[in-house]
């Protein structure tokens, strides 16, 4: 048989796989399970993933396979699996400069402005949702720069975590490629990198500021031990989930938020529609969104 005889072969069966009404089932269990969602016209995505861990289990339909995402004795690590092939992303070091500047020249300095008229000299960020490591990595060698400078004394802490598993061993091996590091500043690359063949191997003077975790933003138990946090990146996550658990998590989002604290979402990403506690703030090339102090006037206040 031909290659074009199998491929056609094989987007027929594909075709007449994304009928089977047991799918809706597995994609309705998936959404209890962590909040993400997804739509008819994606359910070739659903499909893809899920014949990769059918084909892994031994599984030989989508009814068989869902037995092992609900009867089976190892159904919770089955789910996990499974999560892990549908939570894959890529991304790269040094991602988004408009919001690396907006923490460096606004946020930082009204952080510290705060904080200083307390006596706290500690900083907390949450990377949420940080795939493979990169941005959590960024963020603590901001950090560690700005120690140096207008945070002289003070310590800081990055939380950085995701639902996939693999991502987050991925991370805390912290070893990328040219691709992921293309971004980085020459300065930082000669800093805060040792080569490793043809990779480059994050530091330990940066890694040791970051702890990884695996998290599932829709567990509430879990959500709510993550308090007193400053900053919340969460960048192209919530575009997964569907207004209900979008909700939920943003909520969660600003409970672990201390007053005057910052929440950053991806470019594409806002909170219309999900959330009015927050204050949209804009910077140059991005926005924000910011909690106010109990004493902040409300919006329109006189």
């Amino acid at each position: 048989m031909s290659n074009d005889s199998t491929m056609l072969k094989d987007e027929q069966l594909s075709v007449e796989s994304l009928t089977d009404p047991v799918w809706i089932r597995i994609r309705d269990l998936i959404y209890q399970v962590s909040g993400i969602y997804q739509a008819e016209n994606k359910f070739y995505l659903l499909v893809s993933r899920c014949s990769r861990r059918m084909k892994a289990v031994g599984a030989r339909t989508p009814r068989e396979y869902l037995e092992f995402l609900t009867a089976r004795p190892n159904r919770d690590a089955e789910m996990r699996n499974l999560l892990n092939e549908i939570t894959i992303g890529e991304t790269c070091l040094f991602r988004s400069m408009p919001q690396i500047d907006a923490l460096r020249k606004v946020v930082i300095p009204s952080l510290a402005e705060a904080k200083k008229k307390f006596s706290f000299t500690k900083l907390r960020f949450w990377s949420a949702g940080c795939s493979t490591g990169e941005e959590p990595y960024t963020l603590a060698m901001i950090l560690l720069e700005e120690t140096q400078t207008r945070l002289k004394g003070w310590t800081f802490e990055v939380i950085a975590t995701d639902l996939n598993d693999r991502s987050i061993a991925k991370a805390q091996e912290g070893i990328y490629n040219d691709y992921a590091v293309r971004n980085v500043p020459p300065e930082f690359m000669k800093k805060y990198f040792t080569p490793v063949g043809s990779e480059f191997r994050v530091n330990d003077s940066v890694r040791s500021f970051i702890s990884f975790n695996r998290l599932n933003m829709l567990d509430d138990s879990k959500m709510l031990f993550m308090r007193g946090i400053d900053t919340i990146f969460c960048c192209n996550v919530l575009i997964y989930f569907d207004g209900k658990s979008k909700t939920r998590t943003v909520e969660h989002f600003y409970n672990a938020l201390l007053p005057n604290g910052h929440f950053f979402l991806g470019h594409s990403e806002s909170l219309y529609g999900i959330s009015k506690k927050f204050r949209l703030v804009h910077f140059p090339g991005t926005t924000a969104y910011w909690k106010p102090s109990e004493s902040t006037p409300k919006a329109g206040a006189p």
